[in-house]
């Protein structure tokens, strides 16, 4: 990757509709040649996929909790047990296995908290494996995520 992949990387974080002229222009490249290297891009894996960001509070979710989750057992077969039930569970908008003192992270987003209180009782509470839970309500969002640092990599 070179400093033009970067530069097409970092605008296609901010805008993946952005039209290939556009980018081109942007980046400094005539259009075929851009298109190439996103192609590229794409196909060695460093652009996985394009999604749209979508306003929570627009959809109707007023809160966002994090939640910590300590297993029971660390054993291959509880993690792999616990995992299957997070990818089966769609209120779970994200889930990390950590390292410290819990055993995953995860995102869930509700519209109000007797919502909240319906995902922790039909979904999370249902989680196999579950020791402990920590639920972490946000007061709000000081810098949302807007993509990976892909210029300071070079």
């Amino acid at each position: 990757m070179d400093k033009i992949d970067a530069k097409i990387l970092t605008a296609i974080q901010k805008d993946c509709r952005i039209p290939i002229a556009t980018l081109a222009d942007q980046v400094g490249l005539s259009p075929s040649a851009c298109h190439r290297r996103v192609k590229i891009l794409e196909s060695d894996g460093q652009i996985a996929g394009y999604v749209a960001r979508l306003d929570p509070k627009a959809l109707g979710y007023s809160i966002e909790i994090f939640m910590e989750i300590t297993l029971t057992s660390q054993s291959e077969e509880a993690f792999d047990k616990f995992e299957t039930a997070v990818k089966a569970t769609p209120e779970i908008s994200e889930c990390y296995f950590m390292a410290g003192q819990a055993d995953y992270l995860m995102r869930i987003v509700a519209k109000n908290v007797a919502d909240y209180e319906r995902i922790h009782r039909s979904a999370l509470s249902r989680l196999p494996g579950v020791a402990h839970m920590q639920s972490n309500f946000t007061l709000r969002t000081v810098r949302p995520w807007r993509g990976y640092p892909v210029a300071d990599n070079l």
